[in-house]
């Protein structure tokens, strides 16, 4: 079978300090354009994946047969892949995929969130694992015990779209490097208070009423407050090397900010509006001398897609090709 994920969108943590008994809470996006994965049953494990790919599927691997006694036979390509450590959600898209394939190998009927807590996900957010899930636009009650539970889930507007920036700077934190960070406590309550309200009756609103001013005013605000959380971890609100990208976005497009830890930034906009800005801001970006690489982000309305395949017809033509 194949398993086709959305990237995810990171639109920010709520509350790290754990005030009122629950930690962070996350909200994000799902775009088009993740990974691409082929899961089959094999006599052995075959992983077709580079670098760090291969590392997270085979422990993936691992931990499903520990879990669930699937076993280590399979034959796994990564057809088309998430660049690592940008802030758009490669590690949960590809362990989630690569756990569904096989856990509908085998049959086994488990819901994202035992699935998700099984491979160790959903530690610090849970935007990943519901976009995986459903799509759209994602908001989670924060951590407690276990994978943080879903609270809202609302279709994003098909006009809307994100400008999407990455250049050529450092990647942002792995999970080895944010652990200390996340395990420990920090922030501001008086900041998770505002943030919670520009959500609740600014963000969230907006979206409701499918106004993009709205929407993207409240977005910027909330990711400058997110900012302040993360600010001794990055040296500011946002990360030294993106601030001239931002401050670009800020004054172009309706609402801006840093997807996780970056460096990934990005610009809610109209798609109509997409191509004239993305040669603008090459254009003014090339003048500052920053390689860049600049994409649309797709809103997507559903989750990843299943896609069966005829395991044994699969085997029997790889064998004659072998």
């Amino acid at each position: 079978m194949i398993i086709r994920t959305p990237k995810r969108l990171h639109l920010g943590l709520i509350d790290p300090t754990g005030s009122l008994g629950r930690r962070f809470g996350s909200l994000g996006v799902a775009l088009e354009g993740g990974y691409e994965v082929k899961v089959l049953p094999s006599e052995r494990l075959e992983v077709k994946a580079e670098g760090e790919d291969r590392k997270t599927i085979e422990r993936i691997v691992e931990i499903m047969n520990s879990a669930f006694g699937t076993g280590t036979g399979y034959f796994i390509e990564v057809r088309k892949a998430i660049p690592r450590h940008i802030g758009l959600g490669s590690t949960t898209q590809l362990s989630l995929a690569v756990g569904t394939g096989i856990a509908r190998l085998n049959n086994i009927n488990v819901s994202i969130e035992k699935l998700a807590g099984t491979l160790g996900r959903g530690k610090n957010s849970g935007a990943g694992i519901y976009a995986f899930a459903y799509g759209g636009f994602v908001l989670d009650g924060g951590v407690a015990n276990g994978v943080p539970p879903l609270v809202i889930r609302e279709d994003f507007p098909d006009e809307w779209a994100f400008l999407l920036v990455t250049p050529e700077v450092k990647r942002g934190l792995n999970e080895e490097e944010e652990k200390p960070i996340m395990g420990r406590t920090f922030g501001s309550v008086e900041v998770a208070k505002e943030i919670s309200h520009r959500i609740l009756l600014g963000l969230l609103p907006a979206l409701k009423e499918r106004n993009i001013k709205g929407f993207g005013t409240h977005l910027s605000a909330i990711q400058r407050l997110v900012g302040r959380h993360f600010s001794e971890f990055q040296g500011g609100e946002f990360r030294e090397d993106v601030k001239l990208i931002l401050d670009w976005l800020e004054k172009k497009t309706y609402g801006a900010g840093q997807s996780s830890w970056g460096p990934t930034v990005y610009g809610l906009v109209l798609k109509s509006e997409y191509e004239v800005l993305s040669a603008e801001i090459t254009d003014y970006l090339m003048e500052h001398g920053l390689k860049v690489k600049v994409e649309l982000g797709r809103p997507r309305n559903r989750g990843a897609e299943i896609i069966g395949e005829n395991a044994f017809l699969e085997r029997l033509i790889r064998s004659v090709a072998q």
